[in-house]
């Protein structure tokens, strides 16, 4: 079976395996954390998503109780109890805090470290610029996560890992034993992860921190105790805004910034999704400035440590799961692991023939306490810094983005750069390829003006990627793009977490690198707006105003005039959706 991908805008190009995982959960704390044998590769590993809460009430959750109780009174008697048992039991779960207060020790980025192995080959890699940072994409999920394998395999003092989420499944799995591996050679690992969509079971994440080489955090944690989704519900405010910063950091030397998060969609280990993602290897003074970022999320008071939710597990149980997901490793990690580091970019990278893109850059984070604050102008760091770049453009931006939605100011603001002559290339998800249908709903409203306001607008085609069986059938799969990286007059390129919607901009905190790179920027550009036309629809104005969507696909040219590769279904809820709150996507 191969694997072929029309290729994605900053690369592309594929290889796939699936393995079982052995981190699945159904619930918190109800099932095995880790599964017993590898499953058949093709098959799709099952588990289950949770959602909670905070600790502290909220107007919102307040409006809610007011809403369900008016609802009672109109019900007939027995309903009403029912549903006065139900607020009950949310209020009492509302009360439900995370142990904010819980002991923690600060700790800050390892400094003596220009003696490691990892600060001699950074020093070799950047010889013929030593001054300046040392750069490299990786635009192919393998390459990236051979990536992080190797400096993993390379640590001698700390790793730093600050993720969205991570799943329970074979990359989540593979990453978790090569962070133990690394502690079990004296590394000093610290983990940070956000809560919500980490989906990997408690006892699993306490293996980890059970290991004395091993801190693990989380951040904006929900309630463990009472019901998970009222405790979510039950703190509303806090719990709807999260870290959405994603970083990776080894002997304060090395690092990757990008939009990848630690599952198996990420790093092309699935065969019926593709998510196409874009990541940024990066040497020289930039990474301390990325290990200071993520020392100030590590210490900030929404960094919990992982033992506050261990309760009393069994120390023998915990040993048993660790000697277990070991086990895993070498019944299925090794095959990843195999496939990851022995990709053609990984072995010039292991052999030092990479050539970095030698560059001047700028870490720009959010700060964490952008969380606990109202929105306002002075927390959108990132968000701020992004609009002023791309209002000094000259001549070409080139966006592409998973999630767009540019509110009434954003059009505003993309009327005044066009009109000043630049030209913008903007790429994003359609509704067949987009993984959040609400997100597409709020954005489809704004297509119209953008396309009104000179902007080239591009859409994912769902069946830009297939698998070619041996028979030589071609079976088509769902194609994602996750891509988060903007070009600015074949100069600057941003590589971060930063969507261009609300969620993204006003509540989420995010990071990213702004790169001063003619020769990165200018050969990103060129393979963008080369593969753009075959992984994409152009949308265009009819002469009556209605939207049609235009592509070349085997030679032929096509022309859609609906929602390209979507049921009537599909359709209908894009359309039932928006009366989403925009502000919340």
């Amino acid at each position: 079976m191969v694997f072929r991908l029309a290729e994605p805008p900053f690369g592309g190009g594929c290889r796939i395996i699936q393995v079982q995982s052995n981190l699945a959960r159904g619930g918190r704390n109800r099932q095995p954390p880790l599964a017993k044998s590898i499953k058949d590769r093709r098959k799709k590993m099952k588990m289950t998503k949770r959602i909670g809460g905070k600790h502290m009430k909220t107007k919102r959750f307040a409006t809610l109780l007011s809403g369900v109780l008016v609802a009672a009174s109109l019900a007939n008697r027995q309903v009403s109890k029912i549903i006065s048992c139900l607020i009950t039991v949310m209020a009492i779960t509302s009360c439900a805090s995370v142990p904010l207060d819980y002991p923690k020790t600060a700790s800050l980025a390892l400094t003596d470290t220009e003696y490691t192995s990892l600060a001699k080959s950074s020093s070799n890699w950047r010889a013929a610029d030593p001054d300046r940072n040392g750069f490299y994409p990786l635009t192919k999920g393998m390459d990236a996560f051979g990536a992080r394998l190797l400096l993993m395999d390379g640590a001698e003092l700390s790793i730093d890992a600050q993720y969205f989420l991570m799943k329970p499944d074979a990359a989540g799995l593979v990453f978790s034993g090569k962070l133990m591996e690394a502690a079990d050679r004296g590394v000093r690992v610290r983990f940070l992860l956000d809560d919500i969509f980490t989906t990997v079971d408690d006892r699993a994440l306490i293996v980890l921190d059970k290991h004395p080489n091993v801190e693990l955090r989380i951040f904006n944690p929900i309630s463990r105790k009472g019901l998970y989704y009222f405790n979510y519900l039950g703190h509303f405010s806090i719990a709807n805004r999260r870290m959405h910063n994603k970083s990776f950091t080894v002997d304060n030397q090395a690092a990757i910034v990008g939009g990848r998060n630690i599952a198996e969609e990420y790093f092309q280990l699935q065969t019926k999704e593709e998510f196409i993602d874009f990541d940024m290897l990066s040497v020289g003074p930039i990474v301390k400035d990325i290990s200071a970022s993520f020392d100030t999320y590590w210490n900030h008071k929404l960094a919990i440590p992982m033992e506050a939710f261990s309760y009393e597990y069994d120390d023998d149980a915990l040993d048993e799961m660790r000697s277990r997901i070991k086990q895993a490793m070498q019944e299925s990690g090794e095959y990843i692991y195999a496939q990851a580091i022995n990709t053609e970019l990984m072995r010039d990278f292991y052999n030092g023939s990479l050539e970095p893109y030698f560059a001047d850059a700028k870490v720009i984070i959010d700060d964490p306490q952008k969380l606990l604050e109202k929105i306002s102008p002075d927390q959108k760091i990132v968000a701020t810094a992004i609009a002023d770049a791309l209002s000094k453009a000259k001549k070409e931006i080139i966006i592409i983005t998973p999630y767009f939605i540019p509110g009434k100011n954003g059009v505003e603001f993309i009327k005044g750069i066009t009109a000043k002559g630049v030209r913008i290339v903007l790429v994003t998800n359609s509704l067949a390829t987009n993984n959040h249908t609400s997100v597409h709903s709020a954005y489809s409203s704004y297509r119209k003006p953008v396309l009104q306001a000179g902007v080239d607008l591009w859409e994912a085609r769902a069946n830009a990627a297939g698998l070619t069986l041996d028979d030589g059938t071609t079976e088509f799969e769902q194609l994602t793009l996750h891509t988060k990286g903007i070009l600015i007059d074949r100069r600057y390129t941003f590589v971060g977490s930063l969507n261009l919607d609300p969620r993204s901009i006003d509540l989420d905190t995010e990071m990213g690198v702004m790169i001063d790179s003619e020769d990165l920027t200018n050969m990103l550009a060129e393979l963008s707006l080369q593969r753009i036309p075959e992984m994409a629809y152009k949308l265009e104005l009819d002469d009556k105003n209605k939207i049609t969507w235009h592509a070349t696909i085997d030679g032929q040219q096509v022309v859609e005039t609906k929602e390209p590769l979507t049921t009537v279904w599909r359709r209908f809820l894009a359309w039932l959706l928006k009366i989403m709150p925009e502000k919340q996507l």
